[in-house]
């Protein structure tokens, strides 16, 4: 064990009794309940467990609630009509109550003496871990001391067997065992470690976040789907601009955006970050307002600085204006997809967006008319409010299309030129069309 890990199992588990801690039944949600009274009915050791113990003792209401028991998941569905088994890596039992799953675990073990089913990668990374075991063994292989915390439903006391609920008091993210070792097991820890920081508003233990900038490219060897679903949780959770300036921290951001972060770090006006910030911030205010969130929009976000990157170099390449903003958007998804699987109807929609963009500047009855029936409209032009928040290079064009929305015949009508017969090419600079030799035997 490393000098600087975290020690394993105390002396002796601490135990929180009631009258200790702020935890009440009230706020367990009453499928969480029948679970945990029925396990501990049924003779099982029945605990409310990981982040839902976590969040109560500071204040904040679960999303879910996760149950950790000695019994294994066949035992449990004996117990539960409404229960299925799922997962290979991991298996689990998820106990149905309408719109609520409890998801019910099985105490593991990191010991295996041949008769459990595990299955681990060279490296290090596990590939399925279902060796079963007491509490004692199931505390030490969760992943944070925060999330190694045990409510038990017999006597409504907190189990506490690797100094957690001090580090929760403390806000302190901290990993159980050594973390270069834990971080190989799984790298989505890294991203964890950064998400739960900033969710918590806690931080990270010198030790736990040493080992990260060297550790990051290890990420790469994580399944594309698995970091799309990660990156959601990062950033439409409410926490979305502390959870980018942590990946940005950890030496993250890089690894998971690299033409992003490589734009950003060479915009010395630093517009291109401002943006992405500011996008962040307005997500988080709508995620706290109930609000809907696009995942394209977000990535629309997340990859600009990498889509005007590209779009530069193309025009400077000598690609005219429309055909190196579809070429700029391609090659940026491409690239992406090597590292997050963006499925197509979040890639599609973020493109719209982008091309969007450059209709703007155009005020044409015709093409305006055509960009404000676009299905991606609404979207694009809450993408121009920020750019010209982070920039306040865009508010003409804001002002304009704002009108529009209302009165376009008036917004029209107001500006200077607005000839049919004339385009706008994407610098938004007037350009008229060339009549064409007329044909024989037609009118010129």
């Amino acid at each position: 064990m490393s000098p600087t890990s975290q020690p394993l199992l105390a002396d002796a588990p601490h135990s929180v009794p009631r009258d200790q801690h702020p935890i009440s039944r009230k706020s367990i949600s009453p499928g969480a309940l029948r679970v945990l009274y029925r396990l501990h009915e049924a003779g099982h050791g029945a605990f409310l467990v990981g982040g839902a113990v976590r969040d109560l003792l500071i204040g904040l209401q679960p999303k879910d609630f996760d149950v950790a028991t000695d019994a294994t998941p066949e035992q449990v569905k004996a117990l539960f009509r409404n229960c299925r088994l799922i997962g290979r890596r991991f298996r689990l039992a998820h106990v149905v109550f309408g719109r609520e799953i409890v998801e019910v675990a099985t105490f593991r073990s990191n010991a295996d003496d041949g008769s459990g089913d595990r299955e681990t990668h060279e490296g290090g990374r596990l590939l399925r871990d279902n060796v079963y075991g007491t509490i004692e063994e199931d505390a030490v292989r969760r992943d944070f001391t925060a999330n190694a915390l045990y409510y038990a439903i017999e006597d409504f006391s907190v189990r506490d067997y690797l100094g957690g609920y001090e580090d929760v008091r403390n806000r302190v993210l901290k990993l159980i065992g050594d973390p270069e070792q834990r971080y190989r097991e799984d790298p989505v820890r890294m991203l964890r470690a950064v998400r739960l920081a900033a969710k918590l508003g806690f931080t990270i233990d010198p030790a736990t976040a040493a080992p990260i900038p060297v550790l990051a490219p290890l990420l790469r060897e994580a399944a594309p789907a698995r970091l799309f679903e990660e990156c959601l949780k990062l950033f439409l959770s409410g926490h979305g601009e502390a959870s980018f300036l942590g990946l940005e921290a950890q030496g993250l951001l890089p690894i998971l955006f690299p033409e992003s972060a490589a734009a950003m770090a060479s915009n010395r006006s630093g517009a291109l970050r401002r943006v992405v910030l500011e996008g962040l911030r307005n997500t988080d205010a709508r995620v706290a307002a109930d609000e809907p969130v696009s995942p394209a929009f977000l990535f629309a976000l997340l990859l600009w600085p990498a889509y005007c990157h590209a779009l530069i170099g193309l025009q400077a390449g000598g690609a005219n204006a429309a055909e190196a903003q579809r070429r700029a958007a391609d090659r940026v998804t491409l690239h992406q997809l090597s590292t997050i699987a963006l499925p197509r109807r979040f890639s599609l929609p973020m493109q719209e967006i982008w091309l969007l963009q450059t209709r703007f500047p155009l005020r044409q009855r015709k093409r305006v008319v055509r960009t404000l029936s676009h299905p991606r409209f609404r979207a694009a032009f809450d993408f121009l409010l920020l750019r010209d928040t982070a920039s306040g290079s865009h508010g003409e064009d804001v002002a304009f299309w704002r009108e529009a929305q209302h009165d376009p015949d008036h917004a029209i009508a107001a500006q200077p030129d607005t000839a049919e017969d004339g385009e706008e090419g994407a610098t938004g600079r007037r350009r008229r069309r060339r009549r064409r030799p007329a044909r024989a035997g037609t009118e010129g």
